[in-house]
């Protein structure tokens, strides 16, 4: 008797967890309002009964991502690559999160992982361009940056980590060529504008890198190497000024300032 009191003390408990359980539609809901507990939570109590449900998983791990909690987020994610190996979302997220975290040489694993399971993914695409430029797989990383912007070329930082690429690879006016691309589409970007200028001036192509440091200086007077590069472009076409400019900058600690003062002003 007292066995069959157990046995329906337990049944009466399942169903009752069923009948709290919320469906993967009202998961999905609580986590696009931004409800992350509430979706932990009702996730949880799914899981009891689809142990391996990727959907709920996902979620959860997502949710855990939007709190901040990434050791939880990680642990669902490999999950997730333990019940289905071809899951790229699961090693893209890995990917993305150790790539925040800064750890590069880990992330391009899971990375490329993904990328190979989902290689019409945009934003997988993208994602293993920026992990290529990082561990310096310069050439690697501007074919990714192509490849993703033939699938979105409105996608403005494909063009600026693509002039990143060529510059590190060595392939300035390529790198010029990029920036001013990226340029049309964020104009107020200073790192774009101060590279591009950088750029410019390697090319020779003086007026146009002057006026991308002195659009610099105006929104950021303390940009000591964009003060140094001014000076020098000025020097370079005959202006006093340029010199001034260069030992000013090499007093504030510009080391490209201090290299180039005895060359260019002695």
């Amino acid at each position: 008797m007292k066995r069959l009191l157990n046995i329906s003390t337990i049944i009466s408990c399942l169903l009752l967890l069923l009948s709290c359980t919320a469906n993967p539609a009202e998961i999905e809901a609580m986590y696009r309002s931004g409800k992350y507990k509430q979706a932990i939570a009702a996730i949880n109590r799914r899981l009891y009964t689809h142990v391996k449900e990727v959907k709920s998983l996902h979620l959860r791990a997502r949710s855990y991502e939007e709190l901040g909690d990434f050791d939880k987020a990680l642990d669902d994610y490999n999950r997730i690559i333990d019940i289905d190996a071809r899951y790229a979302q699961a090693y893209a997220s890995v990917g993305k999160i150790l790539f925040e975290q800064e750890y590069y040489q880990d992330a391009e694993l899971y990375i490329l992982k993904a990328a190979s399971l989902e290689p019409e993914d945009f934003e997988i695409i993208y994602l293993t361009g920026r992990s290529q430029l990082m561990v310096k797989n310069y050439e690697r990383a501007e074919l990714f940056f192509k490849q993703a912007e033939s699938m979105n070329p409105e996608f403005a930082p494909i063009y600026y980590y693509t002039g990143m690429a060529r510059a590190s690879r060595g392939d300035i006016y390529g790198a010029a060529a990029s920036f001013n691309t990226y340029l049309k589409k964020e104009p107020n970007n200073l790192a774009a504008r101060y590279n591009r200028g950088f750029a410019m001036l390697k090319i020779g192509y003086l007026p146009w890198a002057l006026e991308d440091f002195e659009f610099v200086l105006k929104n950021q007077p303390d940009h000591v190497e964009a003060l140094a590069r001014k000076g020098i472009c000025l020097a370079r076409m005959g202006n006093p000024e340029g010199c001034q400019m260069i030992q000013e900058a090499a007093k504030k600690g510009s080391d490209y300032a201090l290299n180039n003062m005895e060359e260019i002003c002695l």
